[in-house]
């Protein structure tokens, strides 16, 4: 009978057009959903199944999170950590597609002139990061391979975009933040690379839903999966055209955009290392109290609309 009524009901939404309202961020991360919407996929995908979609811009992940519980979005992008968060926290979620992968997209920098030569250098300096982000996981697994601890370092909570400025001004003397931020600091030399996710954190992106309106409008799910690979594949085929098309939305040149693209490697299909990552993740952040009640991760990821998708 359950079934019945869902099919009823997707069926009810299908022919009266369901509305998809998407939170997302600006950043390269997040390239091939920005990708299809430039470049018209996701108008075309979603005018195929008759449904409509809202574009809501926020700063951060869990800024992302307050829409979805406030009740202004459906659809998440985010990094895996502040996901984990919302699901914990009662958000009744599902991570449904991923956006791939980017080991070298996060990473510990500091000043090009730093005396920071490696990561137990730190200790006793002033490290900034944004709290909540997948940044503390990856400054905590550099932390904890150096035999540091945070209580080593001065921490300062920062939103990403405030990191360049700070950096620069000496007010802080190194970072964990992601890209476009590295290389916007890297490629002029402005700063360098202490450490990044290569071989302890493959630093993955991903989409989630509301879960009702997964069951309801599964159709509205799949399509936005075929148009976020299209923007994928457009990336991994045509970079220097991507580069030229997208620098303006994240406000960096298309060189910059280039080096960006080199670390990160895009695609929306979760493979088993996706699926163990965003395990250990889940482990660090219930070890470290950051979530106070765990969570399924079979119940939490499905790759369902994937493969309805086709991919």
């Amino acid at each position: 009978m359950n079934k019945i009524i869902l099919a009823f009901l997707t069926l009810i939404s299908f022919a009266f057009g369901a509305e998809l309202r998407i939170g997302v961020q600006a950043y390269p991360l997040y390239a091939p959903l920005w990708a299809a919407k430039e470049l018209g996929y996701l108008d075309e995908e979603f005018e195929k199944v008759g449904v409509q979609y809202t574009w809501n811009v926020f700063a951060n992940g869990p800024l992302v999170n307050e829409g979805v519980r406030g009740g202004s979005i459906d659809l998440g992008i985010m990094a895996d950590l502040p996901a984990i968060i919302a699901k914990s926290v009662g958000l009744d979620i599902v991570l449904f597609a991923n956006f791939g992968i980017g080991e070298k997209a996060l990473a510990l920098i500091v000043p090009a002139n730093s005396p920071i030569k490696e990561v137990k250098d730190i200790k006793g300096k002033k490290i900034a990061y944004g709290k909540g982000t997948y940044a503390q996981h990856l400054l905590a697994l550099l932390l904890n391979n150096s035999g540091l601890k945070f209580s080593d370092i001065t921490e300062i909570n920062l939103a990403a975009g405030d990191i360049p400025a700070a950096l620069e001004r000496g007010d802080i003397d190194g970072a964990v933040v992601w890209e476009q931020y590295i290389s916007q600091l890297t490629v002029p030399n402005k700063a360098r690379v202490v450490a990044d996710g290569t071989g302890i954190k493959l630093g993955n992106n991903i989409s989630y839903i509301k879960r009702d309106f997964a069951k309801t409008h599964p159709e509205a799910l799949k399509a936005y999966i075929k148009a976020v690979q299209r923007g994928a594949d457009y990336i991994n085929n045509c970079v220097e055209e991507a580069s030229k098309l997208l620098s303006p939305i994240f406000k960096v040149s298309p060189e910059i955009l280039k080096s960006v693209f080199s670390h990160v490697e895009y695609y929306t299909k979760f493979e088993p290392r996706d699926i163990a990552e965003i395990e250990k993740v889940k482990n660090y952040v219930l070890k470290e109290k950051i979530i106070r009640k765990d969570v399924d991760i079979k119940d939490f990821i499905t790759t369902e609309y994937l493969d309805q998708a086709g991919i």
